[in-house]
């Protein structure tokens, strides 16, 4: 297969190249004036797209990757200074008028945005939309022609019932649902250029993978250029012919999506890829971070711009900053010692931390005392219809018989699309109350026997249990400073008043942080440091559970890297459980000793991250995994791809049975009788003798159910 697979890409890379050049960037540079100064967010971009081509652009937050595709789209805000040429087709965009840009807006070029919700007006309905698309820029077509195009386009998107759905508004739609709509209006009139900026950050991994499948479809219909702005470098390695590193406002880094992931010869580009997880590696090793923080553009650099954090900085980086210089044939790099660092591990030059091992590693589990154990908790939500009289039309059943338990020093992961119940559990274990059904025990301490919902008692076992949020800045009081943000759960728990202060030092040296930077307030430090803060006060308590809430989902890849790390060392320092949620199953499948998989409020396997990741029994658990881009090109084009059709069923739809047969490629497979039983019959959480558990009848191994990858048929709801 995989000569076959490099010979349609040596194909298209000839044909890409034999096309002609639709976007033509150059010199661009866009400034921002603001109370403080000047913004220097762009700074000498350059490049040509040709049709059919996709290019990549990545780079950690504020590098210049929205602002760049704004300026190109001309939806840049009033206070910005934009210099330099950005061509389309040959006509120049720079200097055009808003009027004038609406001419090549959602015509020539259109753009699907990271929000979908945001961007879709919510009074007005998807077919009023689409057709506004469609007639502002064909104007002569009559409304039947108009209407036809609407259905045609939701159709190609994977749309069910095309016609009716034109009349629903944007919040009758799932997100996977409304990012689907925003393709289609963006591919309308078949653009040339179709810029995708985040297009499935907000998105589960199944529906990821429907997206990104539309967006090939797409350009395969309409022959557009694309730019994917992203910053999973996984998505990257699946789509991309070429990419583009940014830093600072400034291209560091270009080539091909090979020369970029297995040539590297910027520093910053080295490690990059070498701090992101990998779900296909078998090995848990420290990850590479990257120290420091972007630099502050209020000032043009004088030097190179990636000096500061660089570990191979010397005194012949501060001579300026480095021109792109070529390395290979269509490949650059902005680096003095780039000629150095061919064939050269990112590991070799980053410093990888060592993660401790754990006391606890040569305890069998069975033999470690138990911190978290849930018995059969269920949490239901009865759906009401009606303003005045309150009619029950259905139940959510957000948590539906959970039962599974947390040994000390362990990682639990609980993983699973929105929707799932992922979230709920978290919350019914940190509320700990006798509300809801089934029984929760927190260090043996039941949620069933009232002395231990109210009192010293309560406190002292919720002084064991504390949580760290997936946004930090939200988390913390903006007008607290870190030491008040520190002290507040020391002083809720009796901490004595005179070793307080000492403890803040203490818990901010654990977490990597300056002591002497307590009096300083949240929003002073960047966004690793703010989270590593949300650690510090989950941590002052001396908990023996921390639950994790998307502890990493809002932060750069190369931050990451450093909270995880951190995560790693301080279980095996302080003996620490986790309990963690988490959509990034690379981040799961570094971190876990055991994952559980939820789906509609059940589990559906669970395991040793192992057992679970080399060995998915579960049609759902093998979807979930092969729905997960991996950061390595050549992997990408010989991988198998498990599409998942549909969004979750609604509570008012719940299916009978096993309650993922309506989404299930294993059920279409099956004859009759076996479908019958599926559809009448839930099935139990069973193991096979190994102590993986799985709820299915028909377990199959993933080959059977597979299909090549690049997929070249659309997915339908």
């Amino acid at each position: 297969m995989s000569h076959a697979v490099n010979a349609f890409s040596e194909t298209r890379e000839r044909a890409v190249d034999s096309r002609e050049t639709v976007l033509s960037v150059r010199g661009l540079n866009v400034r921002f004036g603001t109370e403080a100064g000047t913004v220097h967010a762009v700074r000498g971009m350059d490049f040509d797209l040709r049709r059919g081509q996709v290019l990549g652009i990545v780079g950690e937050s504020g590098s210049g990757k929205s602002v760049t595709s704004l300026a190109i789209m001309g939806l840049l805000t009033p206070n910005a200074d934009i210099e330099g040429s950005i061509k389309l087709n040959g006509t120049e965009l720079v200097g055009l008028s808003d009027k004038q840009m609406s001419k090549y807006r959602g015509n020539d070029m259109a753009m699907v945005f990271q929000d979908p919700l945001s961007s879709l007006t919510p009074v007005l309905t998807v077919g009023r939309q689409l057709t506004d698309a469609i007639k502002i820029h064909n104007k002569s077509w009559s409304a039947a022609r108009v209407e036809e195009r609407a259905i045609e386009l939701l159709t190609l998107v994977g749309i069910p019932s095309p016609k009716e759905r034109l009349k629903a508004f944007p919040h009758e739609f799932s997100g996977g649902m409304r990012q689907r709509v925003m393709i289609a209006i963006a591919i309308a009139n078949e653009p040339k250029v179709l810029i995708c900026d985040e297009p499935t950050t907000a998105l589960d991994v199944t529906i990821q993978a429907q997206i990104l499948e539309i967006l090939r479809i797409a350009q395969r219909e309409t022959g557009a250029a694309v730019i994917m702005i992203t910053h999973d470098l996984g998505v990257i390695a699946d789509l991309a012919d070429d990419v583009i590193v940014m830093y600072a406002g400034k291209p560091i880094e270009t080539g091909s999506v090979d020369d970029i992931f297995y040539e590297p010869r910027m520093p910053y580009t080295m490690g990059l890829l070498a701090s992101v997880p990998r779900i296909d590696a078998t090995e848990s090793k420290a990850l590479v971070p990257i120290n420091g923080t972007p630099p502050n553009l209020l000032h043009a650099p004088t030097a190179c711009s990636f000096a500061p954090r660089c570990p191979l900085a010397g005194p012949e980086c501060m001579n300026g900053e480095p021109d792109l210089i070529r390395v290979g044939p269509d490949h650059a790099a902005a680096c003095v010692k780039s000629n150095e660092l061919a064939g050269v591990d990112a590991r070799d030059i980053f410093t990888a931390p060592e993660i401790p091992a754990s006391p606890l590693d040569a305890t069998p589990r069975e033999h470690r005392p138990t911190v978290l154990e849930l018995r059969n908790v269920k949490k239901h939500f009865p759906l009401t219809k009606g303003a005045l009289v309150k009619k029950v039309i259905g139940t959510v059943k957000a948590v539906d018989g959970l039962t599974l338990d947390i040994r000390e020093g362990e990682c639990l992961s609980i993983v699973g699309e929105s929707g799932s119940g992922k979230t709920t559990t978290l919350l019914e274990v940190m509320e700990f109350t006798n509300k809801g059904e089934g029984e929760i025990l927190i260090n043996g301490k039941s949620n069933q026997d009232k002395t231990n919902l109210t009192g010293a008692t309560n406190r002292a076992i919720r002084s064991d249990i504390q949580m760290v949020f997936q946004d930090p800045s939200g988390a913390l009081d903006p007008r607290f400073t870190v030491y008040e943000v520190l002290a507040e759960p020391l002083q809720q728990f009796g901490y004595p008043k005179d070793k307080i202060e000492p403890r803040i030092r203490e818990l901010m040296r654990t977490v990597g942080l300056q002591p002497d930077h307590v009096n300083r307030f949240p929003a002073q430090f960047s966004g690793g440091q703010r989270q590593r803060i949300g650690i510090a006060r989950a941590l002052a308590s001396n908990p023996k559970l921390v639950v994790l809430d998307e502890p990493v989902s809002a932060l750069d890849v190369s931050v990451q890297a450093g909270v995880i790390n951190l995560l790693a060392t301080l279980r095996a320092e302080l003996g620490l459980s986790y309990l963690l949620v988490a959509h990034d199953l690379s981040v799961v499948r570094h971190i876990s000793d055991r994952v559980a998989v939820m789906y509609l409020g059940k589990i559906v396997e669970i395991g040793t991250a192992a057992e679970v990741f080399d060995n998915p029994r579960h049609p759902y658990t093998q979807a979930l995994l092969s729905a997960i881009p991996i950061p390595d090109p050549r992997v990408e084009r010989e991988r198998e791809r498990i599409i998942l059709t549909g969004d979750l069923p609604t509570p008012l739809d719940a299916p009978t049975g096993c309650n993922f047969s309506s989404r299930c490629p294993v059920y279409r497979m099956l004859p009759p009788e076996k479908q019958e039983h599926c559809r009448s019959t839930t099935p139990p959480l069973e193991t096979d003798g190994s102590g993986q558990q799985f709820a299915c009848f028909f377990p199959t191994s993933v080959e059977k159910i597979a299909t090549p990858h690049p997929v070249t048929t659309p997915s339908a709801s």
